[in-house]
């Protein structure tokens, strides 16, 4: 899967949702063309998505002034997109102003309804639900039909891929699918029909790629994920009315995000820069002091937002593992920076001391299990080594003995970060890099190769196959590892996939 990796690893998540949502409108205008192909006529979708993305990027603007804001436009491009596929597409002004009006509540909701900068709710989600309780329309996700399920499962696809949440996006799916089907034949449909009526005439799979798995409004941990989004599930397709409030998906987002906020950290970090050093002619180190102390565990990530000048298709957010240890008063980050780095890494390289820069949110499951005894194998490629800098100092802190090996793989000896920290730690480490570093500290052995073959590795990591192993690195490499280790008969692996920025 090294073509799909380096594919959706060209830009940000949030670049590609939008150049997705982008393609699917495209197809669907395609199909207005063709007699019968369209519920709507291309005049109708130009003038619903006109005014769903303009709407959306100068409100998003103008909300932004009085909170000082940098508005985020692939933000607003994203919101105005999903508006257009939730909402049956008109030339009518009045239906077009209430397009217009969703669009300027979904902005607002970014600024209004948020705490200390961030995200409470789904912006195109809360926006759909105040709509329908005002009864001056209704969302209706004509997203969900069959003409568009090809592009929705490949665009998705794609999506969900970019960000591993397979399980995540995979449990809603089978619980609502379940449900759904269950339902339907209760209510007479047979059940090839109610399967059919299920996955393409519902919103299930677009809703499931395109808004569940927002990263802004979600819980930290998978197993809070996996948990709302079988409640999400449960919401959607179990019958119900309170009032004006009915089971829809835009509440079922609604109530999740209110969860999930209460579940996470409920305010954004406001971090200054310290300073930085070098790790290795390519990669720095990054050390920023947090305005007020940070909860996380060794092994998790933070995103950053940096907004500045001429940002190119990566945008203004990026998430990096962190690799400092709880506790010790500062948050580092490890990163590499090439010769043609991304606009964002040249800003961030290039801060000044005491520049600010905001943490939105912390998280991740690539966490050392609670028991000590369990013995590890921490896989790392280049700057994949930044999680575990975090868990060997939170080790070295702490006092607390396990048994590691460390196998780490570079393109050449020089390129190895964080060696004078895992000399320290004074763990067994396996360098995998076509030339030999000079010296290697007692205890470490070295690899030749380009790349690392894990067949080699069963006469150098005693109790291989016993091992939970822990592989961070580029998404190509992590999947192959993964594959190669499992042939091994290592059964227990966990993945951090450093997908680049």
């Amino acid at each position: 899967m090294t073509w799909l990796d380096r594919l959706t690893g060209r830009v940000t998540m949030y670049r590609l949702v939008a150049i997705v949502l982008a393609a699917i409108a495209a197809v669907e205008l395609i199909l207005s063309l063709i007699p019968g192909g369209s519920a709507f006529s291309p005049l109708q979708l130009l003038a619903a998505l006109a005014t769903a993305v303009l709407v959306s990027a100068v409100t998003t603007r103008l909300f932004a002034l009085p909170f000082r804001a940098k508005p985020h436009p692939e933000s607003a491009l994203i919101s105005g997109l999903l508006i257009f596929f939730l909402f049956f597409p008109s030339t009518d002004p009045a239906d077009l102003l209430v397009i217009a009006m969703i669009a300027a509540i979904a902005s607002a909701s970014k600024f209004v309804l948020a705490i200390r900068g961030r995200h409470v709710f789904n912006p195109v989600a809360i926006a759909a639900l105040i709509i329908g309780l005002t009864r001056l329309d209704a969302a209706v996700w004509w997203a969900g039909t069959p003409y568009l399920l090809a592009p929705v499962i490949i665009g998705g696809a794609l999506v969900v891929y970019r960000t591993r949440r397979f399980a995540m996006v995979g449990l809603f799916v089978a619980v609502a699918v379940v449900l759904s089907v269950l339902r339907l034949s209760l209510g007479g449909t047979d059940a090839g029909t109610a399967l059919w009526l299920t996955i393409g005439s519902s919103p299930i799979l677009f809703f499931a790629c395109f808004m569940l798995d927002e990263p802004l409004t979600l819980p930290p941990l998978r197993w809070q994920q996996l948990s709302l989004a079988a409640f999400a599930a449960v919401v959607i397709e179990i019958p119900f009315q309170f009032g004006p409030l009915y089971n829809s998906p835009e509440l079922a987002l609604v109530v999740v995000n209110l969860i999930a906020f209460v579940m996470g950290q409920r305010r954004a970090i406001p971090l200054d820069f310290t300073g930085s050093r070098a790790l290795t002619p390519t990669s720095l180190e990054l050390s920023f002091r947090p305005a007020h102390p940070v909860s996380f565990r060794p092994g998790q990530y933070m995103e950053l937002h940096l907004p500045h000048s001429k940002a190119d298709a990566r945008g203004h957010r990026r998430v990096f593992s962190i690799a400092s240890a709880p506790g010790s008063g500062e948050v580092a980050f490890g990163l590499s920076i090439p010769a043609e780095g991304s606009s964002f890494k040249r800003a961030i390289a290039g801060l000044p001391d005491g520049a600010r820069v905001r943490a939105t949110r912390v998280g991740g499951d690539f966490v050392l299990p609670r028991d000590p005894g369990v013995p590890l194998l921490l896989v790392a490629g280049g700057i994949g080594i930044t999680p575990f800098a975090s868990q060997l100092r939170h080790l070295a802190a702490s006092g607390e003995r396990r048994d590691i090996v460390v196998v780490y793989a570079v393109r050449e000896a020089g390129e190895l970060a964080y060696g004078d920290l895992l000399a320290a730690s004074g763990v067994p480490v396996i360098v995998v890099s076509p030339d030999r570093p000079a010296a290697l500290p007692e205890g470490w052995a070295h690899l030749e190769g380009a790349y690392l073959d894990v067949s080699r590795l069963p006469d150098r990591v005693p109790r291989l196959a016993e091992r939970v192993a822990y592989v961070s690195g580029p998404p190509a490499m992590v999947t192959a590892l993964k594959r190669g280790l499992r042939r091994l008969g290592v059964r227990r692996i966990t993945a951090d996939y450093f997908t680049g920025y």
